[in-house]
């Protein structure tokens, strides 16, 4: 009678074990899991331009919808090539304030980089 005993604890303590080893293994990768980054800084940001009023996604959005805003893409040749808002022109960054002449300064200007 003794063996049938041990015969029935060994699924139990396979269980067992095997729900420890599930238990180590969840708190092993939860802990390389690495923080959520913090929000970017955004009054560092600001401070660096105070005098160029900042624009919101809506905003922009609403602007480029009602075409009230002229859209300058600021990345390279390239990057515009790649990719832009429909009806934005390209002035590369290193340019812009060269070329500050052609634009309107009566128009809305968002300038965007992304």
């Amino acid at each position: 009678m003794s063996l049938q005993k041990k015969n029935n604890s060994i699924p139990l303590l396979i269980l067992i074990g095997g729900g420890l080893l599930l238990i180590v293994a969840a708190l092993m990768l939860a802990s390389q899991i690495p923080a959520a980054a913090p929000p970017p800084d955004t009054a560092l940001e600001e401070e660096t331009y105070p005098e160029i009023q900042r624009v919101s996604l809506a905003e922009a959005k609403a602007a480029l919808d009602s075409g009230s805003a002229l859209f300058i893409d600021v990345r390279s040749a390239e990057a515009y090539q790649g990719s832009h808002i429909s009806g934005a022109i390209n002035i590369p960054l290193e340019e812009l304030e060269a070329r500050l002449g052609e634009l309107d300064k009566a128009q809305w200007i968002i300038t965007y980089c992304t």
